[in-house]
């Protein structure tokens, strides 16, 4: 038999404990002919009588002392379970999953294992996409993402600031084919990009309208894989300002364009903004953004 309304399974609980339908009512806030109704039901159901009535109030049969010791033992572990679960969202602990862009996740592993440092009992996962997480499904705690946000109802959306980028080249690459002289130089130069340019990406739009495809000589799958290749010497192309500016060895080819910089914004599901593990991050990386010598 399938039993598909637990109110009448907690109603017989709260009547087997208690031995009076008015105290039952009492404690779950129903009418007294609501507890007989559900007792009725659930009797009628089992096809076993649970109580014995009488003038002085019910006294469970042996099947209502059956179920007094089910439905007890369901309680204390539901309660517990309640308190596990409260606990976690009152405790800065286990898993806190954080999704970010390619050029993003230099600072974001600083910004983690600063953060472990304060609470060690965080487990950090940093997953790096192009693509945008669902964070409606529990694929990220946090995003950090470039450009527009979303417009998702259910997050949560706070600025971060603006992510400079840079043309830059390896200081071995400026000896063998010397300096770029301006724009009109270009084509005498060799390039790194991604291969499939995002034209939402100002910097992407930018090297896809001003560098012809022939003095493309390297191409790579992400940002931080051009990065690589940048620094390898193998050509000129954009970095996060802030990597290029930490090598000594990497020199800025030309002044930088405010149009090339992205805004990026922190993002978080609504239904995880106020938990005290993504609440205490999200704070902590505003502070730390604000520290970030170029953004």
């Amino acid at each position: 038999m399938n039993i598909d309304n637990w109110d009448e399974i907690r109603t017989a609980y709260q009547v087997a404990r208690l031995r009076t339908v008015s105290g039952a009512a009492d404690v779950l806030g129903v009418h007294h002919a609501t507890v007989i109704r559900h007792i009725d039901s659930l009797e009628k159901k089992l096809g076993a009588k649970l109580f014995q009535r009488h003038a002085r109030g019910y006294t469970p049969t042996e099947a209502g002392e059956d179920l007094l010791t089910v439905a007890g033992a369901t309680e204390d572990q539901l309660t517990q379970l309640a308190g596990r679960i409260h606990g976690r969202g009152a405790k800065i602990s286990g898993d806190l999953i954080v999704t970010c862009l390619p050029q993003m996740s230099p600072l974001m592993a600083r910004v983690l294992t600063k953060y472990q440092t304060e609470h060690p009992e965080i487990r950090a996962q940093l997953i790096v996409d192009t693509r945008p997480l669902r964070l409606e499904y529990g694929e990220a705690h946090v995003a950090l993402r470039a450009g527009a946000p979303g417009d998702e109802l259910d997050n949560i959306v706070a600025e971060l600031g603006q992510l400079p980028m840079g043309l830059f080249a390896h200081r071995d690459y400026i000896f063998r084919h010397g300096p770029l002289n301006g724009i009109e130089d270009i084509p005498n130069h060799r390039f790194c990009r991604v291969i499939s340019l995002d034209v939402r990406a100002p910097f992407m739009k930018w090297i896809g309208e001003m560098v012809p495809e022939e003095n493309v000589v390297y191409k790579c799958s992400d940002t931080n894989t051009v990065q690589d290749a940048v620094l390898a010497g193998a050509g000129i192309g954009f970095l996060p300002a802030y990597i290029g500016h930490e090598h000594e060895n990497m020199v800025e080819v030309m002044p930088p364009e405010q149009s090339w910089y992205s805004t990026f914004w922190c993002v978080t599901h609504v239904d995880l903004h106020r938990t005290a593990k993504v609440h205490s991050f999200v704070t902590f990386l505003k502070q730390e953004a604000k520290s970030w010598p170029d953004l």
